[in-house]
């Protein structure tokens, strides 16, 4: 028996996405990167027998990589997007505590001022609601397997998936960014079936469907005007009625262990 997602109709969507960007706040190479994340992505979504064949048209960087071809139906499997987990540094034990000053905190740029006025962005499907990562920000796409539950951890924590030799944490994306919409017909409805790798961290965002690659401008976003609750949510594509993600605030987040109400330090 099929269960109606809480977003089964586009105005309850719409309804729900605008309400989040309204609430009152509290006081590499990356054309080749791109280019190569599109057509890894556009493989997954040719195997997804739910989503429609995509022909993406898409400029990165002043290059066109409208070569691009979304490969037609065949028996070869997908390969993994590979993912770079950076290494942490190793400090010399000899380094006494004055000499290890820590960084000054850099301040950030809201995600409007950091792309260019044309980009590109993966939209990917979670319980009916529809987000979107820009692809200069998303780290891969892997099928989601055997994940090792861990204790201690916040709920919306699924676990770790071994990924050659990379541990990736596991996000349920449902919990995290919909928790007052989360029960357990929802929790029983959902099928995970894909990962999306959040920049160069270990994070990712398990996903039931991926939908599209679009190029955007900035005039197709309703962009968040001020900062406070909900940092991760940089705006709403209003023509998709997709919630666009800050990456980097919402890596920033999940380290914490907040959840997508929760206020940043």
């Amino acid at each position: 028996m099929n269960k109606q997602s809480p977003f089964a109709r586009e105005e309850v969507m719409e309804a729900y996405l605008d309400s989040l960007l309204k609430e009152p706040d509290d006081p590499n190479d990356v054309t080749a990167r791109t280019a190569k994340l599109l057509e890894q992505a556009s493989q997954f979504m040719a195997e997804d027998a739910l989503a429609e064949p995509v022909a993406p048209a898409v400029e990165a960087k002043g290059k066109s990589t409208a070569d691009v071809k979304v490969p037609e139906q065949q028996s070869v499997p997908v390969e993994h997007v590979a993912t770079r987990v950076p290494e942490r540094p190793v400090v010399s034990e000899e380094v006494s505590a004055s000499e290890a000053q820590p960084e000054a905190p850099v301040r950030k740029l809201p995600l409007k001022d950091t792309l260019e006025n044309r980009f590109q962005a993966l939209f990917f499907e979670v319980a009916g609601l529809t987000l979107a990562v820009p692809l200069t920000t998303l780290g891969g796409i892997h099928q989601i397997e055997k994940i090792g539950p861990l204790f201690g951890k916040p709920d919306w924590f699924m676990g770790i998936m071994m990924h050659r030799e990379s541990k990736l944490n596991v996000v349920d994306s449902a919990k995290w960014v919909m928790p007052e919409k989360y029960d357990e017909n929802l929790a029983q409805s959902l099928n995970y079936r894909y990962l999306i790798m959040l920049g160069d961290s270990s994070w990712g965002l398990a996903s039931e469907r991926l939908v599209n690659t679009v190029t955007l401008t900035n005039a197709d976003v309703k962009w968040r005007e001020s900062t406070g609750k909900r940092p991760w949510l940089a705006g709403m594509v209003k023509e998709k009625m997709c919630a666009l993600i800050d990456v980097e605030e919402l890596i920033s987040m999940l380290n914490k262990g907040l959840g997508s109400n929760d206020q940043t330090p």
